[in-house]
């Protein structure tokens, strides 16, 4: 049921492993405290960046990360050792069909999971089921892009990869929406928190980063390759967005935006 349109490919652990607990889940960091002996679970933890994070905020407590494949786990292993950080655990799972008991988790999260899934519904509904009574649910998912100076090579990739996943059943950036996917999963709409947070690359060295990792996607990542396998791109287009990524880093102004849709369901 996973519709994702990549893979773990270097370029696309890049931006993973550049996604913190303080950059990509603030609504939810002023409810972990460093005394909590609390279960938290980290869906679609990637390299484990955030995932390490929260098991440093919460040293008396557990993190368990899950990724829907095996290939960046061993990363996440190496980052949490690396780190000294010893109260977390990586495993592969199902965000569809989680394999713990009903009210095992305070809390858990998810971020740029459930747009890349075909229902995110019973994912929110399996989460829901693990966690706690009094638990809460945490969720940020992307909603819209804006950069600056205009380029038809970022357009083309927006274009691009909003094509792909609409075709292999995902929800591209539902950010505004989410809210709505988690009353219908069950949880009352009086408990939920809804907020929003952005990302923003303006500075050389953070639009050498972005435009860069952007760029490198489009010339061998899984997106490249099922770009041009499933004929949504020819190589001749990708190089095309290419250049229109690195041109963007090489703007003075250049500026690049993402607005997320951010919630907290609480139990």
């Amino acid at each position: 049921m996973a519709a994702y349109t990549t893979n773990h490919d270097p370029s696309v652990l890049s931006t993973h492993s550049w996604r913190r607990a303080q950059n990509s889940a603030p609504h939810l960091l002023p409810h972990l405290k460093p005394d909590m002996p609390i279960k938290i679970l980290d869906i679609g933890c990637g390299p484990g960046s955030i995932t390490v994070d929260f098991a440093s905020l919460v040293p008396n407590g557990h993190v368990i990360g899950i990724e829907y494949v095996s290939s960046p786990l061993d990363e996440a292993r190496s980052l949490a050792k690396a780190r000294g950080v010893t109260n977390v655990e990586f495993r592969v799972g199902d965000i569809h069909a989680l394999e713990f008991d009903n009210e095992t988790f305070d809390v858990v999260h998810v971020h740029q999971v459930l747009q890349h899934i075909a229902d995110p519904v019973r994912a929110l509904s399996e989460m829901r089921r693990v966690t706690k009574k009094g638990g809460v649910v945490s969720a940020r998912e992307s909603d819209s892009f804006s950069w600056y100076p205009e380029n038809p090579g970022i357009q083309s990739w927006l274009d691009l990869t909003t094509t792909m996943a609409k075709e292999k059943g995902g929800n591209p950036h539902p950010g505004k929406m989410i809210h709505a996917w988690a009353v219908q999963a069950g949880f009352q709409r009086v408990k939920i928190e809804r907020s929003a947070g952005t990302w923003c690359f303006s500075t050389p060295e953070e639009r050498q980063y972005w435009g860069e990792s952007m760029a490198r996607r489009m010339e061998g990542s899984g997106l490249a390759e099922g770009a041009v396998s499933g004929g949504f791109a020819s190589k001749r287009e990708l190089e095309a967005i290419a250049r229109g990524w690195r041109e963007w880093v090489g703007q003075d102004d250049g500026w690049f935006g993402v607005l997320h849709g951010q919630l907290l369901c609480w139990k």
